[in-house]
C-alpha cells in the first residue's frame, strides 16, 4: 500500500495508524519565562554565552543563535583588586553625590599621551587651560553652592559613618531642595544637615536629629527647622522613629549583654501592640526598655548610666518606665 509524499495518507483516502499524531502534533504547553530569548529550532531558552568565541549557543540543541557579539569585557585580566584598581582605564559611575556627578573634564598637567614630559611652554598653557577650566565649572552659582553642599555632605559622612546608599539619597534630597529654591537664604551646612537627616529617617538608620547637628557647624534648633521645611515642601514621607533600632546602640554604650537586649526589644514590641510607644520620643522607650530588661535579667544597672548613654534625662526613664509597667502590667 503505497502512501502520499509526506502526508502518510493511503491511495484508500483512510489514514494510517499513528498519522493523525504525526500530522497535527499536540501544543506544547506555553512555558512561565516568555519573555525570555528562546531557540528558534528548539524553543528553549536555556542559551549560553561564549565570550571567547563572540556566539550564544542553545544548550539543548547545539544551534548558534547568534555570532559576533560584542564583548563587554575588559580584555585585561587582574587576579587582585589592586591589579584590577591599577589596569582600570574609567573613572567611576555618575553620583549624585559629586557636585558636578562625575561628568566634569580633568586637566593634567604631567605628561602627553605617549607619557612624555611637556615643555615648560606646554605646561604653562595647561596651568592656563586647568585653571580656565576650574571657573568655568564654578562659574554659575549653583555649581559653586553644590561644590560646597556636597564637600559639607561627605564631612558629615565620613563623621556620623553614614552608608554609601544613604549618602547618595540625601545628595538627591538637597538638589531637589535647590531646585525649589529652600536654599536660598538659609545657610548650606543647615540644610545638608536636614537633608542627610531625611535621609536618615527614610533608610532606618539610628542617628539622632542631635548627633547630626552636634556633628555639623550649625545649632539644633536651625537643622530641625530646616527640615521642618524639607518635609513640608517636599512631601517627604518619613517613618516614624522605631524605639527597637536604638537599643543596640544605647547598649553598646551602657556594655549591656546580648540577652538583656533581647529581652529589652521583647518589651517594646508587647508595647508597640498595645500602642504604648505612638507620640513619645524613642530614646526614652529603647532607654526605659533596657532598664526594665536588666533588673528583670539582674544586670542591674544605673538609671543614671542608661540615661548618660541615651542622651536622655533620668526624669524621661522614670516617666517611661511607669508607662510600660502599667501597660503592660508588669510588677516589681
Amino acid at each position: 500500500m503505497a502512501q502520499v509524499a509526506g502526508r502518510g495518507v493511503p491511495e484508500s483516502g483512510v489514514p494510517l495508524e499513528g498519522a493523525e499524531r504525526r500530522l497535527s502534533p499536540e501544543p506544547k504547553a506555553e512555558a512561565p519565562n516568555k519573555g525570555l530569548p528562546r531557540c528558534p529550532e528548539c524553543g528553549s531558552s536555556e542559551l549560553l554565552t561564549d565570550l571567547e568565541r563572540g556566539e550564544v549557543v542553545c544548550a539543548q540543541c547545539g544551534l548558534v543563535v547568534r555570532e559576533q557579539i560584542l564583548a563587554t569585557m575588559p580584555e585585561w585580566r587582574a587576579p587582585t583588586p589592586e591589579e584590577k584598581a591599577l589596569r582600570q582605564r574609567t573613572g567611576p559611575s555618575t553620583s549624585y553625590s559629586l557636585y558636578d556627578k562625575g561628568l566634569s573634564t580633568v586637566i593634567w598637567v604631567g605628561r602627553d599621551s605617549a607619557g612624555r614630559r611637556l615643555t615648560p611652554g606646554a605646561r604653562q598653557k595647561m596651568w592656563a587651560l586647568q585653571r580656565w577650566n576650574v571657573r568655568a565649572r564654578l562659574r554659575s552659582s549653583e555649581s559653586r553652592n553644590l561644590s560646597q553642599a556636597m564637600a559639607e555632605l561627605r564631612r558629615l559622612r565620613d563623621v556620623l559613618h553614614i552608608p554609601a546608599d544613604v549618602h547618595e539619597n540625601a545628595a538627591m534630597i538637597y538638589r531637589k531642595a535647590l531646585r525649589e529654591g529652600l536654599v536660598r537664604g538659609r545657610s548650606i551646612a543647615g540644610m545638608v544637615a536636614a537633608s542627610l537627616y531625611a535621609a536618615c529617617r527614610a533608610a532606618s538608620i539610628p542617628r539622632t536629629l542631635r548627633e547630626i547637628a552636634e556633628a555639623s557647624t550649625r545649632t539644633w534648633k536651625e537643622v530641625a527647622r530646616d527640615y521642618r521645611l524639607l518635609g513640608r515642601i517636599l512631601s517627604l514621607s518619613t517613618p516614624a522613629d522605631n524605639p527597637e533600632k536604638f537599643v543596640s546602640k544605647i547598649a553598646s554604650k551602657a556594655a549591656i549583654d546580648q540577652k538583656t537586649q533581647v529581652q529589652a526589644i521583647e518589651i517594646l514590641r508587647q508595647a508597640k501592640k498595645r500602642d504604648g510607644v505612638v507620640g513619645k520620643h524613642p530614646l526614652g522607650l529603647a532607654a526605659a526598655a533596657l532598664y526594665m530588661a536588666s533588673v528583670r535579667m539582674g544586670q542591674r544597672k544605673a538609671q543614671k548610666e542608661i540615661a548618660a548613654a541615651a542622651g536622655v534625662t533620668e526624669v524621661t526613664i522614670r516617666n517611661r518606665v511607669n508607662g510600660l509597667k502599667a501597660l503592660l502590667g508588669f510588677q516589681e
